[in-house]
């Protein structure tokens, strides 16, 4: 175990024997033994033994001692007032934090002051602001297996937002982990852990809240008839185990509020009362079914750089969403990442949402007005969140407060809307009135963060707080009118009255006056120059006043969290007001991002069953690169199901990669139900995006960056059919250009005849192009150069037929590659010309002549081509084969890739 985690060893040898403190650190680490133990003591949160050596290296802070009778112990501590950023580095150093707060005033019973765990912080459970990215949902996620359904649940501990959803493949369930991208994971007994990226923490819990009948129970606690709610058994285990680790989570703050306990021994994740550690805030629980939305797996997510760039140094808003987000509050950011991650299918949803962003671009004033009331609503989700789980001060009501006072004037601009999605935000605005008069009559307009000092709740709200108040203004009152009255008495003008924490209110005199000092003063300070006393008359009215303070401050604190129960009541209506601004939100960032970009409504094409798709742009541009760029080219595009697959040649730098990805985003825009960065556009929903662009390898996973690439076209072929849109970027590149050309034949052919799909096919294999002819609905496209003085003039347009060349050595001259190595280039490459004019190879060895055509079977099995056929041979084919073996560079060959070049060698010989 991790020195950080459990126990001590030092203390467990000695507990007995260790101080009341040092003993309750111990028990929390026994309980909390998954977690790094933060025990508050006094300003600060040690850390003792192994956890303060590991913290004080990792947060950059002293290592001291602390010593009692059983030894001295390392230790190591943070400050409480700047907590948050030292959590944040354990929690990327892989830590899960247990928070121990002392829960009673110093002093307040005998003995060492009673401490608990109020709360455990792990990268998929923050609600701490400091801690979260305000933008995007926090999901902590929890993978169920019962039979042959394979079940994931995702929960927002902060928000509340709380989906699932089912699959019986392995891979489906893979895809929507990839989507949501949760930080952390629990996973249930049988299911796979190895669904989630190394970056995602898989936190072990115990199994038995897997278990189908308390997880039945568990979701029961939150929603009626579970069983009707939920698809399946495997959905109401993950469901079940995910709220049962939220509760987990949660638990401490009950067991805080309870008194708190430290025995090592007792049921940290079954609480006593299943009631009290229900999170009341968890009220919508969505099941859905990923087949409803557009399918975007891993590796879609980021060849179409929707929320990352790819580029390592790229620009960070380089990215779809970077473009869109002209959100003007958190609620429309998730919100329009949660569309944009989710692209819908129904034609009558996305004409929906589109009749809204219509309506928004063309009222600009509307549109500008309701940006800038958003722009004063607060994050609606995570505050009430907060105030659900009694964690919220006085300034959270007052900024709920606040949001609710926006509402009537949002309404006032879609009273008027003319298209069904305006006019349904317009009924969803419930302004909360009663909660607002609430929170405006109870609290203080600038309450003090504190809750538990008083000053937060208003004058007139509480009858017996006003009293308490005028008794405490009234003796205050006595005391400033006694400063003077004792001057008079004593003729000492010198004479003060004052207060200090330790001694309470005294009367001063300085050495010289003490001879004037009436009888009725009664010492109770000496200082260097003077002395402090106090009067009968004036202790009784400082107990007056002190008891009449600290009596307020305490029905204060009731009344407050009187009114934070009362508001946490209200709970699902402010989580109604808060989509509904969510979506009006992200509709008019979507109207915003139209009008300033130029974009065009799409026309969304039926969606006929067996058919294929439509897709029609003209002008289409990339909407990322042209806010990158000063200027850029537009291209259109026209797919139909007689029109699918295009074969695009052109040079590196020439635009094909992008225009794909154009192509692409226009159509995941067009899903979303945004205007598109077109002249015109006519789409029909696709089910799903399949990328094979760019190069990678997995060497951690021996793969090789052809492997790789074989994995994703394998799972292009086996899933796309004919509603998918695949984009294809220099397939077969990783191995032999023989090889490479005979895979791109074959995957091309059988995407054509099997599958079906629209495809845009990228190549530098020519030979690709003459397929435009033999296949019913293949076309070529190239995008082509002109040469200028040797210099490479690249137009990005695209046009019907082939490409004349790759320029691939006046490409690198662009990129300033040294000259010498370009010239030599230029030399190697005419010799090749000459050599392939004359009918050889430009090597001597016959199994590498790129000159044969290529004779793949269509349903890509076959790998040989001509040149490697017993025909351009008079011998033996097994002398090809044993030619072949002298040849191979073993060296420089993977594991995986020596299998495969033996298994092809086998089949060779067999033929």
């Amino acid at each position: 175990m991790d020195p950080a985690l459990g126990p001590p060893d030092a203390m467990a040898e000695k507990r007995d024997e260790l101080t009341p403190m040092m003993r309750q650190y111990h028990d929390l680490c026994a309980r909390y033994d998954d977690a790094l133990v933060l025990f508050q003591v006094g300003d600060f949160y040690e850390t003792f033994c192994g956890a303060a050596e590991r913290t004080a290296r990792l947060l950059e802070v002293a290592l001291t001692s602390r010593e009692d009778s059983t030894g001295e112990y390392p230790m190591s501590g943070i400050p409480i007032d700047n907590a948050e950023s030292y959590i944040e580095e354990l929690l990327e150093a892989g830590y899960r934090v247990a928070v121990a707060d002392q829960i009673e005033e110093p002093g307040e019973s005998p003995g060492v002051v009673e401490r608990a765990v109020t709360r455990v912080i792990t990268p998929g459970t923050l609600t701490e602001d400091e801690l979260l990215a305000s933008d995007d949902n926090n999901f902590v996620a929890a993978v169920a297996r019962d039979g042959t359904d394979l079940a994931l649940a995702l929960l927002d501990v902060s928000t509340g937002d709380f989906l699932a959803t089912s699959s019986a493949t392995r891979e489906a369930v893979a895809d929507e982990v990839s989507r949501f991208d949760p930080p952390e994971a629990v996973v249930g007994p049988d299911a796979p852990a190895d669904l989630f990226p190394e970056t995602c923490m898989v936190t072990p819990f115990e199994a038995d809240a897997f278990d189908r009948e308390r997880a039945g129970e568990t979701v029961s606690r939150y929603f009626r008839n579970p069983d009707a709610l939920l698809a399946s058994d495997a959905e109401i285990r993950a469901c079940g185990a995910l709220l049962s680790y939220a509760e987990y989570v949660r638990g401490g703050e009950h067991e805080g509020e309870r008194g708190g306990t430290t025995d090592a021994d007792a049921d940290d994740t079954e609480p006593e009362d299943a009631d009290d550690a229900r999170l009341e805030y968890i009220t919508h629980l969505t099941r859905y079914d990923p087949r409803e939305y557009l399918l975007l797996d891993a590796v879609a997510l980021r060849s179409l750089e929707l929320f990352e760039p790819r580029a390592v140094r790229g620009r960070e808003d380089a990215t779809l969403v970077g473009v869109l987000d002209e959100t003007a509050c958190a609620l429309g950011g998730r919100k329009l990442r949660d569309w944009i991650r989710r692209p819908l299918l129904q034609p009558d949803r996305i004409e929906a949402r589109l009749d809204a962003v219509e309506e928004l671009t063309s009222g600009v004033r509307r549109r500008e007005r309701l940006h800038e009331l958003l722009r004063d609503v607060y994050d609606l989700e995570r505050l009430i969140g907060r105030i659900s789980r009694e964690r919220a001060n006085a300034r959270d009501l007052r900024s709920l407060r606040d949001t609710l006072a926006v509402v009537p004037d949002v309404r006032d601009q879609l009273a008027d809307a003319d298209c069904d999605r305006l006019r349904q935000l317009h009924a969803d605005l419930d302004p909360l009135a009663d909660v607002r008069e609430l929170i405006d009559d109870a609290i203080v307009s600038d309450p003090p963060i504190e809750i538990t000092e008083g000053g937060i709740v208003a004058e007139e709200y509480d009858a017996d707080l006003d009293d308490l108040r005028g008794t405490a203004r009234d003796g205050k009152r006595w005391i400033d009118d006694l400063e003077e009255r004792e001057r008079e008495r004593t003729g000492v003008d010198s004479l003060k009255v004052g207060y200090n924490s330790v001694h309470g209110y005294y009367i001063e005199v300085t050495n010289p006056n003490l001879e004037a000092v009436p009888d009725d003063y009664q010492r109770r300070q000496t200082l260097k120059n003077s002395e402090r006393f106090v009067t009968p008359e004036l202790k009784d009215r400082e107990d007056e006043i002190v008891g009449a303070e600290e009596r307020a401050d305490e029905l204060e604190y009731e009344l407050f969290c009187d009114v934070r129960g009362d508001v946490a009541d209200e709970v699902e209506r402010v989580q109604g007001l808060a989509d509904a601004l969510a979506t009006l939100d992200a509709l008019v960032s979507l109207a915003t991002a139209a009008a300033q970009y130029d974009y065009c409504r799409p026309e969304i094409a039926a969606r006929d069953d067996g058919e294929g798709l439509e897709i029609d742009v003209e002008g289409g541009r990339h909407p990322v690169v042209e806010r990158t760029q000063e200027s850029f080219v537009p291209n259109g595009a026209r797919f139909s199901p007689g029109r699918r697959l295009a074969v695009i040649t052109g040079p590196n730098m020439s635009g094909k990669s992008t225009y794909m990805r154009q192509v692409a985003q226009i159509v995941l825009l067009a899903q979303v139900g945004s205007f598109v960065p077109a002249r015109s556009a006519r789409i029909t929903p696709v089910d799903r995006i399949f990328t094979r662009v760019g190069a990678s390898d997995d060497i951690a996973g021996g793969r090789s960056t052809f492997m790789v690439e074989m994995d994703e076209l394998a799972t292009i072929l086996r899933e796309a059919d004919e509603r998918s849109l695949v984009l294809l970027d220099e397939v077969g590149r990783g191995t032999s250009t023989a090889d490479g050309l005979a895979i791109a034949q074959a995957i091309t052919e059988h995407i054509h005849g099997v599958v079906g799909a629209t495809t845009l096919f990228a190549t530098h294999h020519h030979p690709l192009t003459e397929l435009a002819d033999d296949l019913e609905a293949a076309f070529a496209l190239h995008f082509e150069v002109e040469q200028d003085d040797g210099e490479v003039v690249f137009h990005h347009e695209i046009a019907p037929g082939a490409a004349t060349g790759s320029y691939g050595v006046e490409v690198a001259t662009a990129a300033g590659v040294p000259e010498s190595v370009v010239e030599r280039s230029r030399e190697l490459a005419a010799e090749n010309a000459t050599d392939e004019a004359a009918g050889g190879s430009s090597s001597d060895d016959p199994t590498t002549d790129e000159t044969a055509p290529a004779t793949a079977t269509a349903d890509g099995g076959e790998r040989a081509t001509a040149s490697r056929s017993a025909s351009n041979h008079d011998t033996d084919p097994s002398a090809d084969v044993a030619a072949e073996l002298r040849s191979l560079e073993v060296a420089h060959l993977t594991p995986v890739e020596a299998l495969t070049e033996l298994d092809r060698l086998r089949r060779l010989l067999e033929e």
